[in-house]
């Protein structure tokens, strides 16, 4: 039996159809002309892989999270001095 090299452009598009698409592996399997073998190890490969990006995007969402609420905090306490000042100026 040969072994096929497939470029890592060709794996990603199999993982997604699964991952993304929800289409089942022997179907992507047999579409492809790959073994469901190598799809479930791809898969596996590629989720260590977005694992790790994952965890700095939840760095990120978690200081971009902290920002909002303490933009949202200043734009409220401006609200309240623009309403005291206007009530003021009546």
């Amino acid at each position: 039996m040969s072994k096929s090299n497939f470029s890592e452009e060709f794996k990603r598009d199999a993982v997604r159809q699964i991952t993304e698409r929800v289409y089942p592996v022997a179907e992507v399997s047999q579409r492809q002309g790959v073994s469901p073998h190598s799809l479930y190890e791809w898969k596996k490969k590629f989720s260590l892989v977005c694992a790790n990006q994952g965890n700095d995007q939840s760095e990120e969402i978690r200081q971009l999270k902290k920002e909002l609420a303490r933009v949202t905090e200043e734009r409220d306490i401006l609200k309240k001095v623009t309403a005291y000042f206007a009530r003021d100026a009546k």
